[in-house]
C-alpha cells in the first residue's frame, strides 16, 4: 500500500514526500478505520482525505461550513483532473438539481462520475439528499474546518 500512496501522491498531486504524519494519518483512513485529524492551516490536512478518496472506489462526501473555502478545494481537486462538485447556495436551482440528478444515478465504475462531493452541514437536513446518499457508494465521509461547526455552530449554523 505505501508504494501506491507514494505514486499518487507524486503523479496526483505533484508531491516528492509525505509532511509529518500525513502518511500515518492517510494510511489509517485507507484502512477504513475512523480518523480524527487536528492539523494547523497550512499543514495540507486536506491531502489526508483526498489521497484516500482518490485511490478507493466511490465519491467522498466533504462537509465543510465555509464556502470559499468549497471552491478553493473543487477548484484544486480539478486541476489535478479529478472530478469535484458542490453542493451550497451559491448554485442556482438547475445547477444544484443537475448534481442531484447525477447523484440519484451515481455509477461508481464511470471514469467521469463526481469522485469528491463538498456540502455545507444543512445539506444533511434534506431528506431527498440524505436518501441519495443511502443508495450512492461512499468511500469516505470528511468533516472539514470542524472547529467552525463545534465553536460558532449556536451563532450562524445550527444544522
Amino acid at each position: 500500500m505505501k508504494k501506491n500512496l507514494e505514486h499518487v501522491l507524486q503523479n496526483s498531486f505533484g508531491l516528492e514526500n509525505f509532511r509529518e504524519w500525513q502518511e500515518d494519518i492517510i494510511t489509517s483512513i485507507c484502512e477504513w478505520k475512523d480518523t480524527l485529524v487536528y492539523m494547523p492551516t497550512g499543514g495540507w490536512k486536506s491531502l489526508t482525505y483526498q489521497l484516500p478518496g482518490i485511490v478507493r472506489e466511490g465519491i467522498t462526501i466533504v462537509i465543510s461550513p465555509l464556502i470559499s473555502l468549497m471552491k478553493d478545494q473543487v477548484d484544486a481537486l480539478r486541476e489535478l483532473w479529478v472530478r469535484a462538485e458542490f453542493i451550497n447556495s451559491t448554485l442556482s436551482g438547475p445547477e444544484r438539481a443537475e448534481i442531484m440528478h447525477e447523484l440519484r444515478y451515481y455509477d461508481s465504475s464511470d471514469s467521469e462520475a463526481i469522485k469528491f462531493l463538498y456540502i455545507a452541514p444543512e445539506r444533511l437536513n434534506s431528506n431527498e439528499f440524505v436518501w441519495i446518499l443511502k443508495t450512492t457508494k461512499i468511500s469516505l465521509v470528511a468533516i472539514d474546518e470542524a472547529h467552525c461547526i463545534f465553536k460558532w455552530w449556536h451563532v450562524f449554523r445550527p444544522s
